[in-house]
């Protein structure tokens, strides 16, 4: 029998909940994150974000005592390798060094994992008699990301059984898609409108192709109403996310947005050009972002590309409020 656990993703801006059991999404809920709480994906408070965590349970009537934390994508590296079939203890010793260019410090200070994408079994001998290969997801994080992680949740009572990054969110729920619907996607790609920055996750099937990232989010909107309005960017935000005199549409908007969209075309050309195989044809939005019916309509007309809600995406999406939200806590529930 399934058990009940708690996706927690934590954003610059606000702290998600997600109560699944199984497939099924029982509860949600979610709080304005205070400002510096979170630094570089870093929590710079413990005792600030348990706190947080155990009020917003509360005020919501959430019981859990089992969490999934989702890896802010500042601290952790995702690499897809090839590597010889070997025992699990080689492959412990050797995966590390598949991270060489990306880490800095002593290799003792992270945590590595991975997931098996080809099972050995799927991995026939070639013809020249060379050793077979099988194909990981590897997955690299500072350790103590992880025991703040930990401690964080311990101490708003809830014990850390899993932690992966957005990724492996995403594919949890690619997965239960698959196994749900009789005719899916062959190729997906899953848009995450963030605050600081937007990612364009591209998979095939539920297999992680590639992802691009964008160093620009809905925080350059901030700014420009902020501009517009003569206001901080904190209250610009308010007015962006509520749409305050229909805000979203003014023209300095949408000049952004499509700035935000020629930046995504170019990613996409270049995912293009380097998967010359590539039929994708749709993306599935996901973030804050995604409640912005002028940006979406604006990257899809681009783009030249048939736009999704994220609710698609989660069993019982549409009985979910504000799913979009939540997808990275409620996969990371799942997995």
């Amino acid at each position: 029998m399934a058990k009940t656990i708690l996706g927690v993703d934590i954003g610059h801006d606000q702290l998600k909940l997600a109560l699944v059991k199984g497939n099924r999404v029982l509860k949600t809920a979610s709080a304005a994150m205070p400002e510096n709480l979170l630094r570089q994906g870093r929590i710079v408070s413990r005792e600030s974000l348990s706190e947080l965590i155990r009020i917003t349970m509360k005020q919501h009537g959430i019981r859990a005592n089992r969490a999934a934390f989702v890896l802010p994508n500042e601290t952790v590296f995702v690499k897809n390798v090839d590597m010889p079939l070997m025992s699990i203890e080689q492959l412990e010793y050797n995966l590390p060094f598949e991270f060489n260019d990306y880490i800095t410090g002593e290799l003792r200070d992270y945590v590595f994992d991975y997931a098996v994408v080809s099972e050995p079994g799927e991995t026939a001998e070639s013809e020249d008699g060379s050793t077979p290969t099988m194909e990981l997801m590897a997955v690299g994080t500072l350790r103590a990301v992880l025991e703040d992680a930990q401690t964080t949740l311990r101490k708003a009572g809830l014990k850390l059984v899993l932690s992966a990054p957005a990724i492996s969110a995403y594919i949890s729920l690619l997965r239960a898609q698959r196994e749900s619907l009789s005719q899916v996607a062959e190729e997906y790609g899953i848009l995450d409108l963030g605050f600081s920055s937007i990612r364009m996750y591209m998979f095939r099937r539920d297999r992680h192709v590639a992802t691009r990232v964008l160093e620009i989010g809905l925080s350059s909107l901030d700014n420009v109403l902020a501009d517009a309005y003569g206001v901080d960017v904190h209250l610009a935000h308010t007015y962006l996310m509520s749409n305050f005199e229909n805000c979203q549409e003014r023209e300095e908007c949408m000049n952004a947005y499509s700035n935000i969209a020629v930046e995504l075309m170019r990613a996409l050309n270049f995912y293009r050009f380097s998967n010359p195989d590539s039929a994708l044809s749709d993306l599935w939005l996901c973030g804050g972002g995604a409640v912005i019916r002028p940006l979406a309509d604006t990257i899809s007309e681009m783009l030249g590309i048939d736009m999704h809600p994220a609710e698609e995406l989660v069993p019982g999406g549409g009985r979910v409020n504000e799913c979009n939200s939540f997808t990275q806590a409620i996969g990371i529930a799942m997995g």
